[in-house]
Parts: structure tokens; sequence; C-alpha cells
């Protein structure tokens, strides 16, 4: 069940998403957070340079791995605003990482590129449970989705 302290950290991803917009990313934001409730990372895409791979859900796997204890990892939470997708989605189950929320689906993304006349994008959109079936994941939360929906807009047609 998703809270009100879940919604704020989504808030968050969103403006971050808005952050990597802002700078010529693709829209994308996440926050890890630890089992006591405090912020450990957050992050956002960084693909404008050309590298694919450099989305926050990524950064966060590879952040907990280096700082964090198996157990920390597994208690800790990470939020984001968009569904992880099949890479970031193994790296946060190769991880040990906890509990995931997303504010917006992969199916929903896929509808808006389509909406947008975008191109498909070049990984299925798997759920998370597709790929890693342990891990816990809640959302998409209905309230983020037109303004994340308006981010993928800017992005696809600005």
């Amino acid at each position: 069940m998703v809270t009100d302290v879940d919604r704020a950290h989504l808030r968050r991803c969103v403006q971050l998403a808005r952050a990597a917009l802002d700078g010529g990313n693709s829209p994308f934001g996440s926050v890890l957070v630890g089992s006591q409730g405090t912020v450990l990372f957050e992050d956002h895409n960084r693909d404008a340079e050309g590298d694919r791979t450099r989305h926050p859900e990524f950064s966060i796997a590879r952040w907990a791995v280096e700082h964090l204890g198996p157990k920390q990892r597994s208690a800790a939470t990470v939020y984001t605003s968009g569904e992880h997708c099949p890479m970031c989605a193994a790296a946060h189950a190769w991880a040990g990482l906890g509990r995931i929320v997303y504010a917006t689906s992969s199916d929903q993304l896929r509808g808006w590129r389509g909406e947008l006349g975008a191109a498909p994008a070049p990984v299925a959109p798997l759920p998370i449970a597709q790929v890693a079936p342990g891990i816990r994941a809640e959302g998409p939360v209905e309230e983020f989705a037109e303004e994340v929906r308006d981010l993928q807009r800017r992005y696809h047609q600005d």
C-alpha cells in the first residue's frame, strides 16, 4: 500500500525527472531511502552524452553495493518516477535491494511514446515482476501520471 510518505518521495523523483529534462537528459528520477526513512542517495538520468545506460536506478544499485551491507540494502526502498526498465530491475535484484515504488508504469510509458509518435524503446518494457519476481514493487500512483506524461511529451516533442 502506497502511503503519504511514499508519495512525498515520489514527488521528489518527479522533481529529479524534471531536472534531468532541464539538463537535456531523458526525464527519470529516483531516490534510495533507508529503513529509517533517511534519503541515502538520489539521481536522475544522465544520458544526454550518449550513454543510454546512465539510469538513476542503475546508479542507485551501484551506490548501494559500495556503501551498504546486504541487510541495509534489503531493507531500503527505491522510489522512481518510472517503473524500472529490465536493465535496472536486474541490477536492483542483483544488488539485493528491497521494495520499489514507482509513480508511472512501463505500460503507461509505452502508451505515451506511441501517442507522441516516438520510436519504441530498444528494450522490451517488461514489468519488474517479470525480470525480478522476488521484488515487492508497487505502482503506478495515478496522481503523478499527467505530470510525468507532460515531461515525456516535452522530451519527445521539443
